[in-house]
């Protein structure tokens, strides 16, 4: 989506996640449209895949908080998909 918010949100995202895991390199977000609402998916290499999840999935909870609160303010609606 080329929408300067959801840009914004794309970036955010892909800089967090590339501080959370060891291979940077392999960290992507490609943005789907369902509807009113673009879905932000998050692909990290297979071994990082925890370190973004998080114990009891207490970092994935938080990306997705700052997404949705980031999104609001911005007046777009987004979510955030972890892709395994």
């Amino acid at each position: 989506m080329s929408d300067a918010p959801t840009a914004g949100l794309v970036e955010m995202v892909t800089a967090l996640a590339k501080g959370l895991v060891d291979h940077p390199d392999q960290v992507r977000v490609d943005t789907d449209s369902q509807g009113e609402t673009t879905v932000l998916n998050l692909y990290v290499a297979a071994e990082d895949l925890g370190q973004v999840i998080g114990r009891g999935g207490r970092i994935a909870r938080a990306l997705r908080l700052i997404v949705r609160e980031a999104a609001f303010r911005t007046g777009v609606r987004v979510s955030l998909e972890i892709v395994d």
